[in-house]
C-alpha cells in the first residue's frame, strides 16, 4: 500500500511505524476503562507486536494502517486503519478490467484516548478515510463492524451513516478472547454523498 498521509483540521493520519510505541502506550493509558471491548496496546512489548503485524498485513496489501496525531501539537491520540482490502476479478471487457485500486474494503482497529473522546477527532478521521476510499480509491462498499456489546461504538457508527446489515456469529476473537459476535455495518457508494454531508454537519458542532 502507499504511504498515505490524511491531514484534516484535527488530525492527521500518518503511516503507523515503530517509532509510534511510545506514544501508542501513552495514548492508551489514559484511560483503560475505555478499552473493553477493543485489544489496544497497553504496554511497550504490546505496542511493538501491534505495529509488527499491522505492517505485515501493510506489506501483504491487505492493510494501510494509521497512528492518529493531534494536528496542534503532534501528539499521538489513537490508531485506525483500512483493512480486508478486496480486488474484485473484473472480467476483460469491462471498464473496470485491470483496476488495481481495491473495490472495497474495511475501516477499523479504531481507537482513541480519552482526551480525543467526544471531540471532533473520530469525525475528522473518518471523514478523510472515507472521502480517501469513496473519492481516490472509488471503492463500491465501505464495511465496519464492532463487537455486538460495544453499545458506543455501535451507536458511533449508526451516528455517520453506517447502515446496519446484521449480526456475524463467533466472528472474530474478542477482547476477551472469546469468539465474538460482531454487528456489520456498511457505507456504500450511492450513500456517500449524504454521509459526507452529515459528516461535515457533525464537525461543524464539534
Amino acid at each position: 500500500m502507499e504511504d498515505l498521509v490524511l491531514t484534516g483540521t484535527h488530525v492527521r493520519l500518518e503511516p503507523l511505524e515503530r517509532r509510534h510505541a511510545d506514544g501508542l502506550v501513552a495514548a492508551s493509558g489514559s484511560d483503560p476503562s475505555l478499552y473493553q471491548w477493543s485489544a489496544v496496546p497497553k504496554t511497550k512489548d504490546e505496542a511493538a507486536r501491534y505495529i509488527e503485524t499491522a505492517l505485515s498485513w501493510k506489506q501483504a496489501g491487505t492493510a494501510a494502517p494509521f497512528a492518529i496525531l493531534r494536528v496542534d501539537d503532534g501528539i499521538v491520540i489513537g490508531s485506525t486503519r483500512f483493512f480486508d482490502l478486496e480486488r474484485w476479478s473484473w472480467p476483460q471487457g469491462h471498464p473496470s478490467h485491470g483496476r488495481t485500486l481495491p473495490d472495497g474494503c474495511e475501516i477499523g482497529y479504531t481507537w482513541l484516548a480519552r482526551s480525543a473522546i467526544r471531540t471532533a477527532a473520530n469525525t475528522e478521521a473518518k471523514m478523510l478515510m472515507l472521502t480517501h476510499a469513496f473519492e481516490v480509491w472509488r471503492v463500491l462498499r465501505v464495511c465496519l463492524h464492532t463487537d455486538v456489546r460495544n453499545e458506543r461504538s455501535r451507536a458511533a457508527i449508526e451516528r455517520i451513516g453506517g447502515k446496519f446489515e446484521g449480526i456475524l456469529r463467533a466472528h472474530r476473537m474478542a477482547a476477551d478472547f472469546i469468539p465474538r459476535d460482531s454487528a456489520r455495518y456498511s457505507i456504500i457508494a450511492s450513500e456517500w454523498p449524504a454521509v459526507k454531508l452529515r459528516l461535515g454537519q457533525r464537525m461543524e458542532r464539534e
